[in-house]
C-alpha cells in the first residue's frame, strides 16, 4: 500500500466505471499512447486524489478524463504574461504584480478524445492555444510563505488556457474570453497527475506546444517572471487558497495570434502540449455546429 507518483483517472475496460489509478510504467507518454491506442494499464488507487492509497489490483484504461473532476475543482486562478520571452513578443511591459484572471468549473476538460470545443461566438479565426505547467493545491492555506508554499501542492500537470482573441481584445478582463466551455484541457504526465515527489522543482521544465505536428512554442519554465513559490504565495494573500484549486502558470512565447502568419485553432486540428516529466496533453479541435 504506497502514495501514487503518476495520478490517472480513467473509465475501466473491465467495468466501465470511472476510477482513479497509479499508472503502472511510468516511463510511458501515456497521452500520446492513448491518442495512438496503445493499451495503458494502471494500479487501482482507493480514495479520492487527496488522500488516495495504491493497491495491487489491475485496471486497463478505457477512456482518460481530467485527473480533477469539475465536482473537485474550487477555482481555476490563471495568470497572463508570466514569461519574459512572452511579454515582449506582444510589446507588453515586464509586469511587476501578479497578473490574475479566473476561469470557471465548465472550462475545465479532460485529454483526447475529449475535444477542445469552439463556440459560434469564437470561430472566426482567432481562439489560440497556450501551452503551460498547471498546478493543484493539496491542502488549504492562507497567507502562505514563499518558502513553504511547494509543500502546498498536490501534483503537477499539463494545460492549454484556450483563448478566443477577438473576444479577449475587446474587454479589458480576460475571464470571459478565456473561460468558454471546454477550454481548459488538462493532464497529468500525458494525462497523468505528477507528484511533487517526482518533480521537486517546477522552474525547470521544457515546455511547448505542437499543432497538427508544428512546434509552435518551445519554452521552459525557468523563465517565468514570477515562480511557482511568488505565485502560491501571492494567491494566498488575505485569501483562503483551498484544496482543489488548480492554477495555470502563464505561457511562453509563440501563442498563434502574433505568429507571422498568425496561427488559429481550426477545427478538426490537432493540439498537444508537452512538458518534461509529465507528458503530452492530447485534444483535438471541434467547431460547435449550434
Amino acid at each position: 500500500m504506497t502514495k501514487w507518483t503518476h495520478l490517472i483517472r480513467f473509465r475501466a475496460v473491465e467495468d466501465g466505471q470511472v476510477h482513479l489509478g497509479q499508472l503502472i510504467d511510468t516511463s510511458r507518454d501515456v497521452g500520446i499512447d492513448c491518442a495512438n491506442g496503445v493499451e495503458v494499464k494502471a494500479f487501482l488507487i482507493n480514495g479520492d486524489i487527496f488522500n488516495g492509497i495504491v493497491t495491487d489490483h489491475v485496471l486497463t484504461v478505457d477512456h482518460l478524463l481530467s485527473p480533477v473532476s469539475r465536482e473537485q475543482c474550487n477555482y481555476i486562478r490563471c495568470l497572463g504574461l508570466n514569461y519574459k520571452d512572452h511579454a515582449e513578443e506582444g510589446g507588453f511591459p515586464i509586469p511587476g504584480e501578479l497578473e490574475v484572471f479566473t476561469k470557471p468549473r465548465a472550462a475545465l476538460t479532460g485529454p483526447f478524445p475529449a475535444a477542445v470545443t469552439i463556440p459560434k461566438c469564437a470561430q472566426d479565426g482567432t481562439s489560440d492555444y497556450e501551452a503551460e505547467l498547471c498546478v493543484i493545491i493539496g491542502k488549504t492555506g492562507r497567507d502562505i510563505p514563499e518558502d513553504r508554499a511547494l509543500e502546498y501542492i498536490l501534483g503537477y500537470t499539463a494545460s492549454n488556457d484556450v483563448s478566443a482573441r477577438t473576444l479577449q481584445l475587446a474587454a479589458k478582463q480576460w475571464s470571459f474570453s478565456k473561460g468558454l466551455d471546454n477550454s481548459c484541457p488538462i493532464g497529468l504526465a500525458g494525462p497523468v497527475l505528477v507528484s511533487p515527489s517526482v518533480i521537486d522543482d517546477p522552474q525547470s521544465l521544457s515546455i511547448k506546444a505542437i499543432y497538427n505536428g508544428q512546434t509552435v512554442q518551445d519554452g521552459n519554465t525557468k523563465d517565468m517572471i514570477f515562480s511557482v513559490r511568488k505565485q502560491i504565495s501571492d494567491l494566498s494573500r488575505g485569501t483562503t487558497l483551498e484544496a482543489g484549486s488548480i492554477i495555470l502558470t502563464g505561457t511562453p512565447a509563440g501563442i498563434g495570434y502574433f505568429r507571422k502568419p498568425r496561427v488559429s485553432l481550426q477545427d478538426g486540428g490537432r493540439i498537444e502540449i508537452q512538458i518534461e516529466k509529465i507528458g503530452t496533453l492530447v485534444n483535438k479541435v471541434k467547431y460547435d455546429i449550434i
